[in-house]
């Protein structure tokens, strides 16, 4: 059987058990629509979680980022898995006890105001669209090479299947769906890195496969072959880092704070009985993230092992023929800058933008139609950083059902966390907005077609922002945690650890963060890209990193509002002891 064939039928099975499960599992009331029915078991909402949180850019994008970045891509791990850890000890327990719909909720409750709760809405609203716009750009990538179609048309295809387990699942449906989808995707990540550890170092284990010696008889060590194949070819050595050290740590804190600030992750809380059980379901989660995570720095490395080796020098004409495969979709492309028919890797672009092409084979008919080709510097060949993962079975020439595994793992994880964000975006409206906020009198089944005409609605726009993304997949997932820290995590550690702030201060304070750093990701990506370069930043801090200069303005603002508006009513105090207290403390204190 063909691979095209093998992938064909793996996506379609995949598919078919997702939304198999949607229907099985649709919710009747908004409660269900919401948090599940709220009786979620914690190893199952921690598998849920897992997939939520393992989007696009932790499959698909992470590992190619660190095979390009290599050192420096070492902050997406430390950031993200981070995180998870503080979301755990600081958040969830006490979100879970204080048992609302949503964060807006939350905040809306705590600060007594619905103009805070309005706020916490438009926040998560920015925040909840810049992440999807990474997930439905990797459901186009994977689309459009194995489905062989262009990535917009993979894009409204994506949008499609989404449309039908999001909006007739909502938290019941997609908290199901997203434990089938986990066990699709950590299969999918590491049967090939399984497979191409023992290949490239005959240890079966990838973690320990990185540490291990090639098997070339060179006598080298994975990660010294691979400083020594860059470095000929012009690089800097893969161990080596070029950032600066405050955006190191700026990157990792805006990465770790932004995924206890995550609305879509924070929801996931709420799904369990109880707040001991919200702590456990995050410990799972961790355990399950974690496989995945210690894998990707061993999958980066042999990914870029293999690519030198098959690329760099090769005749096109003798091109492997993965890379023609990838050619087709523009997502890899060579322009012969010295005329000698090979491909030459080197340091530097090889073309402004991305290409296009005319859709032949062969160098006659891909020749470029409309791109600038940078003659500046010798690099010959272009390539797409979120294709690497989804193209190493092809490099390493594992077997067809391999690599169709691949395209149905790439999918499963981008439409997970695609469908919890599109129910976060929905939440917002038809529960805080409109029926907190603007019509209380609303029906349940109002309420519950609100929140389904507001998921058609969101996926619309996320389709829009997949198809005209402001970068590449995990550099945009990057920014979604930017804001989260520098708008709603401070709002919502304060509002569970601080009697004392206030609506003024909590509003004032996100406000604040987010304008400053929305408007600072936008200068440098939308508006004025070409000044995207470390000597333009605030403090030598990437649009990445920004997040936490946002979050401390958040932090300052607020507390320096609080103090010169007035206290908090005496019942908010009451409210945030509840919420942090124990049950049964008080009493046993008495005693």
């Amino acid at each position: 059987m063909s691979t095209q064939m093998l992938i064909y039928i793996f996506v379609a099975v995949s598919f078919a058990l997702y939304i198999g499960i949607a229907i099985w599992s649709r919710a009747g009331s908004t409660k269900e629509f919401y948090v599940a029915g709220g009786g979620v078991n914690p190893v199952v909402n921690g598998m849920a979680t897992a997939a939520d949180w393992m989007s696009a850019a932790s499959f698909i994008s992470m590992a190619g980022l660190i095979a390009f970045m290599g050192y420096d891509g070492s902050v997406y791990l430390m950031g993200w898995t981070g995180g998870y850890v503080m979301l755990a000890l600081l958040l969830a327990p006490y979100l879970r006890k204080f048992g609302q719909f949503t964060v807006p909720d939350f905040i809306g409750t705590r600060y007594y105001s619905k103009l805070a709760r309005t706020v916490a809405v438009i926040c998560l609203i920015f925040i909840s669209f810049t992440y999807i716009a990474g997930q439905m750009r990797g459901v186009g990538i994977v689309f459009s090479r194995f489905l062989d179609v262009q990535i917009e048309m993979g894009v409204v295809i994506g949008m499609a299947i989404v449309f039908v387990y999001a909006v007739l699942g909502g938290m019941k449906g997609i908290t199901y769906t997203q434990v089938a989808q986990y066990c699709v995707l950590i299969f999918a990540y590491m049967v090939p890195a399984f497979f191409i550890s023992m290949m490239i170092t005959g240890n079966p284990i990838p973690q320990l496969g990185l540490g291990s010696m090639v098997n070339d008889g060179s006598g080298m060590y994975v990660l010294q072959k691979l400083d020594s194949s860059l470095q000929a070819m012009g690089f800097s050595a893969y161990t080596d880092g070029s950032k600066s050290m405050i955006d190191v740590f700026c990157i990792t804190a805006a990465l770790m704070i932004g995924t206890a600030g995550l609305p879509h992750v924070i929801v996931r809380f709420f799904t369990v009985p109880k707040a001991s059980d919200a702590r456990k379901s995050a410990g799972w989660a961790l355990v399950f993230i974690a496989l995945l995570y210690t894998t990707a720095p061993a999958v980066a490395a042999f990914a870029r092992l293999n690519f030198n080796g098959t690329v760099n020098n090769t005749a096109y004409a003798e091109a492997p023929g993965w890379f023609k495969n990838w050619e087709k979709n523009s997502l890899i492309a060579w322009v012969d800058k010295n005329d000698d028919g090979k491909m030459e890797v080197s340091k530097g672009d090889a073309f402004k933008g991305s290409p296009e092409f005319t859709g032949g084979t062969g160098p006659e008919g891909q020749r470029l139609v409309s791109n600038q080709i940078l003659t500046d510097n010798p690099n010959e060949v272009y390539v797409d950083k979120d294709i690497m993962v989804l193209a190493n079975p092809e490099i390493a020439n594992l077997p067809g059902w391999v690599i169709a595994l691949v395209a149905a793992g790439g999918l499963a994880a981008a439409l997970s966390t695609a469908a919890g964000l599109l129910l976060v975006i929905s939440t917002a409206i038809s529960h805080d907005l409109l029926k907190s906020t603007f019509k209380p009198d609303i029906s349940d089944k109002g309420e519950l077609l609100a929140a389904r005409i507001a998921a058609t609605c969101a996926i619309v726009i996320a389709g829009i922002l997949g198809i005209y993304p402001p970068g590449w997949v995990a550099q945009v997932v990057a920014f979604a945690f930017g804001l989260a820290a520098a708008s709603l995590f401070p709002a919502i550690f304060m509002g569970i650890f601080s009697k004392s702030m206030n609506k003024e201060g909590a509003i004032a304070g996100m406000v604040t963060g987010l304008s400053f750093t929305f408007l600072y990701i936008a200068y440098f990506k939308l508006w004025n890209p070409d000044a995207n370069a470390a000597d333009n930043w605030l403090l030598g801090i990437s649009p990445e990193g920004i997040g936490v200069v946002g979050m401390v303005l958040n932090f300052v603002v607020a507390i320096a509002v609080a103090k010169v508006t007035t206290a908090p009513p005496a019942e908010i105090g009451k409210l945030v002891d509840s919420i942090r207290v124990p049950r049964g403390a008080g009493e046993a204190h008495a005693h």
